[in-house]
């Protein structure tokens, strides 16, 4: 069976293994980054609430929910947040594929621009969204520190 990706329903019963999914692919970020991702504060519930929203979609393989990402629509974009892929599924094109559906999602939306943030830390991910036509805008500090903790990314969508 394809690798499917699916709009997430609004009688969507697997939220467990969307939380299990985010927390094993944020996993690298423990000690990593400063202050710790707000993952952590992800429950079935929260999740539950941030589909009311914004827009959920999840890969599928066989079934098994291998990739999600989160899109908040605004004034004049769409704010891309908790972009997962299994990690022993990753680098085979899946968040790109998610991507590709939120780029659509804004477009039919009338938005041309995709906004996400990362954190400093993770150069990684830095390369990666700049691969996907992201480029860095701002940086920006978490309360509490002095020091900037995030890296605003945004994409123009054509």
């Amino acid at each position: 069976m394809p690798l499917t990706i699916d709009r997430i329903p609004a009688d969507f019963g697997r939220w467990d293994e969307v939380l299990a999914l985010i927390m094993h692919a944020f996993a690298f970020m423990d000690g990593v980054i400063d202050p710790p991702s707000s993952a952590h504060l992800l429950t079935v519930d929260t999740l539950r609430d941030k589909a009311l929203r914004e827009t959920g979609f999840v890969a599928l393989d066989g079934g098994s929910i291998v990739g999600c990402v989160f899109a908040q629509e605004r004034a004049d974009d769409f704010y891309v947040g908790k972009l997962a892929v299994a990690p022993d599924r990753q680098g085979r094109g899946i968040g790109r594929r998610l991507m590709q559906v939120v780029e659509r999602l804004a477009l039919d939306h009338g938005k041309a621009v995709l906004e996400l943030q990362t954190r400093i830390e993770l150069t990684g991910n830095h390369a990666t969204f700049a691969r996907l036509g992201f480029h860095e805008t701002s940086r920006t500090a978490h309360e509490g520190y002095a020091r900037p903790t995030s890296i605003t990314m945004r994409k123009a969508l054509s």
